[in-house]
């Protein structure tokens, strides 16, 4: 009998319980490069959440018609082509945030979380429950990068979405914008998740 899937628990598990970035510590390339702007990490957790979605529903849909052994060729095309859809986007309709981006719209395909998600979901999941644990997952990884997009670009620039927020006399702290900030704030984000995660378990146990 098929196991019966819930997609409240799918998304909790996306968004928090088995977040990519924080627990699974996969798709942090990304997260490190793109968020010294709050608007460039909207745009690119959209695009992977757009991408990891549909890829694992297609995924999902074509499994019983993908011969195992060449199926992760098969994965790596189906994102390709969901890629290359966001990327002819950015550049018609959003040329200056495509330039900003740079390479990494295109290196969505390889980002471990989208992979990961057709291997450990989709290839064994029915197509819709695939949909919603592929954009749990891509809005998880959003999630994560607006945190640490917020304090880069606040501290970095002293602005919030390119607004100015701060008075006259503040003072920029540089290494917010540079990639090591955003390691110290992502070791930050993991450290209290994991040790909220690890004294709840405790809690648990000791009932």
């Amino acid at each position: 009998m098929a196991k019966k899937l819930n997609p409240k628990k799918i998304m909790k598990d996306g968004l928090a319980v088995e977040n990519p970035i924080v627990f699974q510590v996969i798709g942090i390339c990304s997260a490190l490069a793109v968020t010294n702007l709050m608007l460039n990490s909207l745009i690119m957790g959209i695009a992977l959440t757009f991408v990891t979605a549909l890829s694992s529903f297609t995924v999902s849909l074509l499994k019983d018609r993908t011969p195992g052994h060449i199926r992760m060729m098969i994965q790596v095309l189906i994102i390709s082509v969901y890629v290359i859809i966001v990327d002819i986007f950015l550049q018609a309709y959003m040329p200056e945030m495509s330039k900003a981006l740079g390479p990494y719209v295109g290196l969505i395909i390889t980002n471990c979380i989208i992979m990961g998600r057709a291997e450990a979901f989709a290839i064994s999941n029915p197509p819709i429950a695939s949909l919603i644990d592929g954009a749990a997952a891509g809005l998880g990884y959003t999630a994560v990068l607006m945190i640490i997009a917020v304090v880069r670009e606040f501290l970095g620039f002293g602005t919030m979405f390119g607004f100015n927020v701060t008075p006259a006399n503040w003072t920029a702290w540089t290494m917010m914008i540079m990639p090591p900030g955003a390691f110290f704030i992502l070791a930050l984000i993991i450290w209290i998740a994991t040790e909220y995660k690890i004294s709840k378990e405790k809690g648990v146990s000791t009932k």
